[in-house]
C-alpha cells in the first residue's frame, strides 16, 4: 500500500493533512490519512466526517473514542484498534476501563453468538 508523505503531496492532500496536524496537535499525520491520500476525496470526505462525528456532544470524548475503539476491535481492525485504544487513553481511558471495555465486548460477543446460533425470538416489548 503506497502512503502519501506530505512532502510529495498535492495541495489539496496538505490541506487536509494541515487540519488533521492542526486538530490533533501532532507533527505529522498517521499511516491512515497517508493511504487515504492516494484518493484525496476520500480523504477530505473521511477527514470531514470524523471530524463532525467525533467534535463534542452529548458523548463526552472519552466515551466517544472507547466505543470507536469497541467498533474497531469487534469488527477485527488491528490498526483502528490500536489507533483508538492510543486516543482513548490519551483522553483519559485507564488500564481498569480497558479491562472492563474488554471484557464487555467478549461477553458480548459470546451471547450474541449464542443468541443468533439458538435463534432466540426477540421478546415484546424491546
Amino acid at each position: 500500500m503506497a502512503l502519501v508523505e506530505y512532502a510529495d503531496a498535492a495541495l489539496e492532500v496538505r490541506a487536509v493533512f494541515d487540519d488533521i496536524k492542526a486538530a490533533r496537535g501532532v507533527p505529522d499525520v498517521n499511516n491512515f490519512w497517508k493511504a487515504l491520500a492516494v484518493h484525496p476525496p476520500t480523504l477530505k470526505r473521511t477527514w470531514e466526517s470524523l471530524k463532525q462525528v467525533m467534535a463534542p456532544g452529548a458523548l463526552d470524548p472519552l466515551t466517544k473514542e472507547m466505543l470507536y475503539l469497541a467498533a474497531s476491535a469487534a469488527a477485527g481492525c488491528a490498526y483502528c484498534t490500536a489507533s483508538h485504544t492510543a486516543a482513548a487513553r490519551a483522553k483519559g481511558m485507564t488500564d481498569a476501563m480497558h479491562g472492563e471495555l474488554l471484557a464487555v465486548l467478549g461477553m458480548a460477543a459470546e451471547t450474541n453468538r449464542l443468541a443468533e446460533a439458538l435463534r432466540v425470538p426477540i421478546d415484546q416489548g424491546l
